[in-house]
């Protein structure tokens, strides 16, 4: 049961009242204050004191002190009057009952909105460092990309101006070979003037001594020279035909159809290799084989890099158009990717060339068995 505390001092002015409760060994951390605009409590145990106030006071603004075995409160009113009493006097229990409820309702709806401006605060708080904190990094961003542009402004004008001395380079090596050859070609054309005059000079002084050596020639040497000299050959013509066939053996003693696979093999190969293609040229020995490109394209279909692995069938049918197993892993390619289209066009290719082989089989076995009959 506690103690009601009954022994305290008031004061009053029209603004404030100025009260004192004396509790022996009372302390912060073990007394429990409690006010509302109408209604006062202390709880110390044992000790416990109530007051229902004559008017209204404003609970945010007033005050409490604990220490000395005291607590002193200042209560500011909200009007300015002077009170006849501190609590009101007539009240019974369950106007008592009455006002605790509606004080604790009251204290309730205040901490609930306390909390909520809290949480309000809270949240404008957290949008205003959020925005400042985008600010920040669109500042930074901006800065970054500041810094890329004048980076890549002076990487541009570096190279106009590398490129601009390799120019001038050029010319000038181009004005020294053009120099070089006009010298070289003057050289050469004095050289050429003093080997005709000297030929000239040769050709003048041997016909001097022609003509000296006729005029002492002996006519039994001429008329011996004349006859010396053969006739010229009648006028003809020699007709040569050639075979066109590849094989040197004749044709009644070659097989054609052996003859005609050999070449057709020996083409295959040869678009195999296109090593006279120009954009096949910087591929290396691996890179110019069909099936390596093949098996290539199936580890890049394995781990999913679908373009990667149409690239590799594309370089590998253009090596080797006949393959139709090419022609069906592009089509599983293009399905991935949902080409429809084209996976359907890549089919009918590997269906032809694949029937396009059974025939081809199905003729040369049935060759195969007219040579064993007619025993060629």
């Amino acid at each position: 049961m506690p103690l009601q505390v009954s022994n305290y001092s008031w004061q009053q002015t029209k603004t404030a009242v100025f009260l004192s409760l004396p509790l022996r060994g009372v302390c912060v951390r073990d007394a429990d204050v409690f006010c509302t605009e109408n209604y006062l409590k202390v709880n110390f145990p044992p000790f416990l004191f109530e007051a229902f106030l004559y008017a209204p006071i404003d609970d945010e603004s007033s005050k409490a002190k604990i220490g000395n075995d005291t607590i002193d409160f200042t209560l500011y009113k909200k009007e300015a009057v002077m009170w006849e009493t501190l609590s009101v006097s007539g009240v019974d229990k369950e106007m008592m009952q009455r006002i605790r409820e509606n004080s604790i309702l009251q204290a309730q709806e205040k901490a609930k909105e306390a909390t909520e401006a809290k949480a309000i605060a809270k949240r404008e708080d957290q949008k205003y460092t959020l925005n400042v904190m985008m600010k920040i990094e669109e500042e930074e961003r901006k800065k970054i990309e500041d810094m890329k542009e004048n980076e890549r402004r002076k990487a541009t004008k570096e190279l106009e101006a590398w490129k601009e001395c390799q120019r001038k380079a050029e010319e000038r090596k181009r004005i020294q070979k053009e120099k070089k050859l006009h010298q070289q070609e003057k050289q050469t054309e004095e050289e050429r003037k003093k080997l005709k005059h000297k030929n000239l000079t040769k050709n003048s002084a041997s016909r001097n001594l022609a003509t000296k050596g006729r005029n002492s020639e002996n006519i039994f040497f001429a008329k011996l020279k004349e006859d010396c000299i053969p006739a010229p050959r009648s006028v003809g013509n020699i007709k040569i035909n050639f075979t066109p066939r590849v094989f040197p053996t004749a044709l009644r003693e070659s097989k054609v159809a052996e003859e005609e696979e050999w070449l057709h093999k020996q083409a295959e190969a040869r678009r195999a290799m296109n090593t006279d293609i120009p954009e096949f040229c910087d591929l290396k020995e691996d890179e110019k084989n069909p099936e390596w490109l093949k098996e290539k394209g199936n580890k890049l279909f394995a781990t999913e890099d679908y373009l990667a692995a149409i690239n590799a069938y594309n370089l590998a049918i253009r090596l080797n158009n006949k393959i139709p197993l090419l022609y069906l892993n592009r089509a599983a390619c293009h399905l991935k990717l949902k080409n429809l289209h084209k996976a359907i066009e890549d089919s009918s290719k590997a269906y032809r060339i694949m029937k396009l082989h059974l025939r081809l089989i199905q003729l040369t076995k049935l060759c195969k068995t007219m040579l064993r009959r007619f025993g060629m």
